[in-house]
């Protein structure tokens, strides 16, 4: 019993931290353009020896 006394608040302040990670990466915009760096490595922008 004296165990979850101490996991609970970890356990809970882990998740408040997990969240507020996460709403710091959505509000910088990390998730802005999920489709953009997938398409960016298929163009080519190498110029063709002669």
């Amino acid at each position: 019993m004296n165990n979850l006394l101490l996991l609970i608040p970890i356990a809970l302040f882990a998740g408040l931290v997990g969240l507020g990670a996460f709403l710091w990466s959505v509000r910088s915009g990390q998730y802005d353009d999920l489709d953009g760096d997938a398409l960016r490595i298929l163009d080519d922008d190498d110029e063709p020896l002669p």
